[in-house]
């Protein structure tokens, strides 16, 4: 099989010839395709099957131990001008990287098979998605994007008729992690990742296109590509509104993307539809409002920590026709994972009897892979073509002091400098100490393909005559008390903050002005059977002012790393802001 499109061809025949593959299969998406792959990686270890009566069509790959997490390190952008690449990526000149890369990829798929993998980000008509062909020779890496985007056919018949598409290319190697790289081309639309089996390195459909190429792609046509999950909250009246939201991975975003709400707000008619828990592409719509499409298919879910009590609509869908990546199995072959409240481990994620001692069964960064149809609160306006109209955008991250529960910002330039200046601490969803606390812009700060500074503006950009704005939130549900536990009890009861935010948008709820931003009165927030006392919620909505002039201090530094690139307008909005807490 080969394309109509002649310009892919030639890309797949040159890639063929430098890999030295024996074969190449072009992937169709089809039932009988995916059972293919599966029993020949049944049959060479690539994957175990798992319990066929507790989780029928569940299969357990196991990683190298040293490929486990994102390489950030190892990661690169590659632009002509290091300048447009910014600090906040490591760059390397095209040319050198193209060059490093050709002689990796040379003979490294000798006795394997080349697959091809045309897929689309994002509901196959809708004009908001962008399709891309990834190329590799990692059968489990099909299996995975099979999950995780409209892949084969359809996506095919795409590209053909557009012409255009990103290019990805990727081979496991020898797992080498001295001959490891991710080599990103914005310039080129391409990618380029070795020496890698893990998620974000190798299913370049996602953070590798869906993130770091496409929002260079959405600099250029006008649009917004975001770490963001997109989540619809119905209320009894049968409105919905849709939010997204940025999180750091680990920090909870797949939880508030499939939130249940507490009992009392179920009862009263309240409903919560979830329509992607990662990534949003956002465009302003022809009535000014900016509408959002999910461009995944699927969710690649950290495990760990995921359970009945944190995020029961992920655990329901996790029950058949799932892949697990470095979880532990109990003695009857079912998955386990820490968090769990069932089962315990027999052995752990490298297949060694469990012993607490050695390993935690599950690797904290552990993971699952599933359809996003299987989540119980999935909804069919995840596939509209014309996406769905934002109402509010929310910034979010671990911060066990200063920042409160919940605010507003003022304005959209006010909103732009609370999502610039986000930090959280650190998660095992990367490689590297963690619980530091770090910088990490609209939680982008491992997936803008460009420069900080530049994407800062083009953010700006969108407050323009005409435009009917989200509101923008900032929220912290990690604030821990001087004991060191958590105050604010999460998960499900975020419903209550969510709920202040969508009064804030309508116009029916108050809010009191501090140089910080906007926050509610502690009696605006719900806490019907909540076991909260009133002055624990004073304190996670109290401002502390010699904190906030402290954190604006280091904000105007973490500014003046992007030069002249870092837009006047967002200098001026935090200057402001520590006027007036000084």
């Amino acid at each position: 099989m080969t394309s109509k499109l002649a310009s892919l061809n030639q890309w797949v025949e040159s890639v063929a010839q430098l890999t030295q593959a024996d074969a190449v299969h072009w992937c169709d998406g089809s039932d009988a395709e995916n059972t293919g792959l599966v029993e020949r990686m049944l049959s060479n270890g690539d994957l175990l099957r798992l319990n066929e009566q507790t989780h029928p069509n569940c299969y357990l790959h196991r990683s190298s131990p040293s490929d486990v997490a994102r390489v950030e390190h190892l990661t690169f952008v590659c632009t002509q001008d290091p300048a447009d690449a910014g600090p906040n990526n490591n760059w390397m000149a095209p040319d050198e990287a193209h060059a490093a890369m050709d002689a990796l990829y040379k003979g490294c798929m000798r006795g394997r098979t080349m697959y091809v993998i045309p897929y689309c980000m994002g509901p196959i008509d809708s004009p908001l998605s962008r399709c891309g062909v990834e190329i590799t020779d990692s059968p489990y890496v099909v299996a995975n994007m099979r999950l995780m985007t409209r892949m084969g056919a359809d996506a095919l018949a795409r590209i053909e008729r557009e012409g255009a598409f990103v290019k990805g290319l990727h081979s496991i190697g020898e797992l080498d992690p001295n001959r490891r790289f991710i080599m990103h081309f914005p310039e080129e639309l391409a990618i380029q990742s070795y020496g890698s089996g893990y998620g974000g390195n190798a299913l370049l459909g996602k953070k590798c296109h869906a993130l770091r190429i496409a929002s260079y792609q959405a600099r250029q046509e006008g649009w917004l590509a975001e770490h963001m999950l997109i989540v619809g909250i119905e209320n009894p009246q049968g409105e919905t509104h849709y939010i997204a939201a940025a999180f750091p991975s680990a920090c909870g975003k797949t939880n508030l993307a499939m939130l249940i709400p507490p009992e009392g707000y179920r009862r009263d008619g309240w409903k919560v539809w979830t329509v992607g828990d990662d990534i949003c592409w956002m465009r302003p719509g022809q009535d000014g409002r900016l509408y959002a499409i999910n461009p995944e298919a699927g969710y690649f879910g950290v495990a760990p920590g995921t359970s009945e009590k944190t995020n029961a609509n992920a655990m329901a869908m996790l029950n058949r026709d799932a892949i697990f990546t470095n979880v532990g199995v109990t003695a009857d072959n079912q998955p386990w994972w820490e968090g769990m409240t069932t089962g315990e481990p027999a052995k752990d994620w490298q297949g060694r009897p469990y012993d607490k001692a050695v390993s935690p069964a599950a690797h904290p960064n552990a993971r699952f892979t599933v359809s996003a149809k299987q989540c119980p609160s999935y909804t069919d306006q995840a596939e509209a073509p014309q996406g769905v109209p934002i109402s509010a955008i929310v910034f979010g991250g671990r911060r066990a002091s200063l920042v409160p529960l919940v605010l507003e910002a003022r304005d959209w330039t006010h909103g732009v400098l609370v999502g610039a200046s986000m930090a959280s601490e650190t998660t095992a969803a990367a490689t590297g100490a963690v619980g530091v606390v770090r910088r990490d812009s609209m939680a982008m700060k491992p997936f803008a393909g460009y420069n900080f500074g530049d994407y800062f503006a083009h953010w700006l950009s969108f407050d323009k005559e005409g435009a009917k704005l989200p509101k923008i939130f900032q929220v912290n549900w990690f604030r821990k008390d001087a004991a060191g536990k958590f105050m604010w009890p999460g998960f499900g009861d975020n419903m209550r903050v969510l709920e202040w935010m969508l009064k804030r948008v309508t116009g029916q709820a108050h809010a009191i002005e501090t140089p910080v931003g906007n926050l509610p009165l502690p009696a605006d927030i719900n806490t019907d059977g909540l076991e909260l006392d009133a002055s624990t919620l004073e304190q996670l909505l109290a401002v502390d002012r010699a904190g906030w002039k402290a954190e604006m201090e280091s904000i105007a530094e973490y500014l003046d790393e992007y030069g002249d690139r870092t837009p006047s307008a967002l200098k001026a909005e935090r200057a402001k802001i520590a006027a007036q807490l000084a």
